[in-house]
């Protein structure tokens, strides 16, 4: 094959590989409507539905903006705990901001845009 019948081939591969995506997302939607699964899941939920394992992993995208943030938490004398619960460019360090006081969290949270990720999916035959 040369690069011209490679690259059709390619773009109609493409094609498919969109329509395929597509269709599996449709159907990752429709098992999570049946399965009750809650577009805000952060974390795994596994079921065992007959020979099936079904876990869906769910996540949550946040948003920092850092300029609000930083001047939240210079208002409210926080600023010292921005290297801990935030990565800079600022994003969310989860584990120490789960373990962190919500008086502090619930402050700050003026400054993230949070909203539901695409959950991801694995579907295995049980034994």
């Amino acid at each position: 094959m040369n690069i011209t019948e490679l690259s059709n081939r390619w773009l109609e591969l493409k094609v498919q590989e969109n329509y395929v995506i597509s269709e599996r997302r449709y159907i990752e939607d429709q098992i999570s409507s049946l399965m009750k699964i809650q577009e805000t899941l952060e974390g795994v939920e596994t079921k065992k539905i007959g020979n099936f394992v079904i876990k869906v992993t769910g996540r949550i995208d946040r948003k920092v903006n850092s300029e609000m943030l930083q001047e939240i938490a210079a208002e409210n004398g926080l600023s010292e705990h921005l290297s801990a619960l935030f990565r800079w460019t600022p994003a969310i360090n989860m584990t120490a901001w789960k373990r962190c006081s919500p008086e502090i969290t619930d402050v700050l949270l003026g400054a993230v845009t949070s909203k539901p990720g695409r959950p991801s999916y694995k579907i295995t035959i049980g034994e």
